[in-house]
C-alpha cells in the first residue's frame, strides 16, 4: 500500500486483506476499521489521522458541499440550527482561531475540500466544461435590475455551454449561480423564479426566511444545471446561497480565492461591487501581468460608468496592463449579453 492514500473510508471487513498488504507508506485519512486493525497498520509503518472529536464537521470529507447539506430542513428549522451556522459559530468560539486542534481541524478540512473540488473539474459534474467566473457584490439585492442582470448573465453563460462559478454567497453571487442553475428552464419559469426570491430581498434580518425563499425555487426546479459556488467561514455571516449544485466552502478564505479565480480558465466577468470584487480585479489581474501569454484569461468589467467613475479601477488597470500581453485581455462593456460576446469570442 506504499502511497495510497485512503480517505473517510469505512474498511471493516477487510481486516483481513489490510494485514496481508505492506502497510509502510500508507496514509489513513478519518477511516473506521474493525478491532486491532488500526494499531497493526501503525505497528506496520502507515500514518493514520484520527477522527476529532468535537468539531462539528467532517475535516477528512470526500465530497464537496451541496446546499441541501448545508441548509438540512431549513423548511421546519431555523438557520441557526444548519450544519453551516453550526461550523460558523463553532469557528468564531474565543480562543478557537489560534488554537492548535482547531487549526489542524480546519487545515485538515480545507485539504479535502480542495481535493474534492479537483475531482469535480477533472472527473466530475464539470469536466471537460470550461469555466467562467461571476464576481459582483453581496450587496445586489433581490428584486432589483443589478440581481437581474446577473442572473441572466449566469443564464447566457450556462446556455452557451460554460460552468459558471462564484463565491457562493449572496447578492450578484446568488443571482449568477441562479442564472446559471435555471438555465435548463424557460423564460418564464426564470423570471417566476425573480419574482419569487424578490419576496425576500436580503438576508438581513432573517436568513432563515432569506433561505427559505430560495429553497421553494429549488423545489419547483429540483433537477437544475451545475453550477458552482465557492463561500467561505471566513465571512460566516454571508450565508452560501441554495443554487450553487456543488459547494466547496473554506475556512481560510485567502486559499478560497486564490482558488476561485486560479480554476477561471474561461475568464471573469467582474460585475459593479465594493472592496471585494475591487480586490478580485487586481489578484486577477496580478496573476495575467506576471503570468505566460497562454495562461492569461479574459477579464470583463461591466458597467462603465460604475467602473470608470464612482471606483475607478477601469484606469488603473489599463495602465497596468499596458505593453503586457494581457492588455489585449481585459475589457470594458456596458451589458451583460456584451460580456457574453468577450467572454465567448475569447473561448
Amino acid at each position: 500500500m506504499n502511497g495510497w492514500h485512503a480517505q473517510s473510508l469505512d474498511l471493516r471487513g477487510h481486516a483481513r486483506e489490510l494485514k496481508s498488504l505492506e502497510a509502510q507508506g500508507a496514509i489513513f485519512l478519518g477511516c473506521t476499521f474493525d478491532d486491532g486493525v488500526e494499531e497493526n497498520l501503525r505497528r506496520r509503518g502507515a500514518l493514520i489521522f484520527p477522527k476529532l472529536h468535537g468539531v462539528p464537521f467532517d475535516p477528512y470529507r470526500n465530497s464537496l458541499y451541496t446546499a441541501e447539506e448545508l441548509y438540512q430542513d431549513i423548511s421546519s428549522t431555523e438557520y441557526e440550527s444548519t450544519l453551516d451556522a453550526r461550523v460558523y459559530q463553532w469557528s468564531i468560539l474565543p480562543g478557537r482561531r489560534g488554537s492548535l486542534d482547531a487549526t489542524l481541524a480546519a487545515a485538515l478540512h480545507d485539504h479535502a475540500i480542495g481535493d474534492a473540488l479537483d475531482e469535480l473539474l477533472d472527473h466530475g459534474a464539470l469536466s471537460g466544461t470550461q469555466v467562467v467566473g461571476v464576481m459582483g457584490g453581496h450587496a445586489a439585492q433581490r428584486g432589483t435590475s443589478d440581481f437581474a442582470d446577473a442572473a441572466r448573465l449566469g443564464r447566457l453563460l450556462a446556455q452557451s455551454g460554460f460552468a459558471v462559478a462564484t463565491g457562493g454567497g449572496p447578492g450578484a453571487m446568488e443571482a449568477a449561480n441562479l442564472g446559471a442553475y435555471l438555465s435548463g428552464t424557460s423564460d418564464a419559469d426564470a423570471a417566476a423564479a425573480l419574482e419569487t426570491l424578490a419576496g425576500v430581498p436580503g438576508f438581513r434580518p432573517s436568513v432563515t426566511a432569506w433561505a427559505r425563499q430560495a429553497a421553494a425555487v429549488v423545489e419547483r426546479h429540483p433537477e437544475g444545471t451545475p453550477t458552482l459556488g465557492i463561500p467561505t467561514w471566513f465571512y460566516g455571516h454571508e450565508p452560501p446561497n441554495l443554487f450553487a449544485t456543488h459547494v466547496a466552502k473554506y475556512f481560510a478564505n485567502a486559499v478560497r480565492e486564490a482558488i476561485l479565480l486560479e480554476l477561471c480558465t474561461g475568464g471573469i466577468v467582474f460585475l459593479p461591487g465594493a472592496a471585494g470584487t475591487v480586490q478580485e480585479i487586481f489578484q486577477d489581474a496580478c496573476e495575467n501581468y506576471y503570468g505566460a501569454p497562454e495562461t492569461i484569461s479574459p477579464m470583463v468589467l461591466v458597467g462603465r460608468e460604475h467602473w470608470e467613475r464612482t471606483l475607478p479601477a477601469w484606469p488603473m488597470l489599463q495602465s497596468l496592463a499596458a505593453g503586457k500581453p494581457m492588455e489585449e485581455k481585459i475589457f470594458l462593456v456596458d451589458t451583460v449579453e456584451e460580456a457574453l460576446a468577450v467572454v465567448a469570442g475569447q473561448a
